[in-house]
């Protein structure tokens, strides 16, 4: 396996600066859309794993009155 030569700090720099200015920035809108989709979807599955674990715990909880 070839050993790659170090870089020097000004040419990381440089490195560093060339691929930072080829991401793509959301804008706010775009931002505060996904905000409110993933607090939407916390909210819904948040609810739907309550409604699990409640069931279950009835269920446990009947089946243990049976015992």
């Amino acid at each position: 396996m070839a050993k790659e030569g170090k870089t020097s700090p000004g040419e990381f720099i440089r490195q560093v600066r060339s691929e930072t200015s080829k991401v793509v920035w959301p804008t706010r809108e775009e931002t505060i859309r996904t905000a409110i989709f993933v607090f939407i979807m916390m909210l819904l599955l948040s609810l739907f794993f309550l409604a699990v674990d409640s069931t279950f715990s009835a269920v446990v909880g009947w089946l243990l009155e049976l015992a």
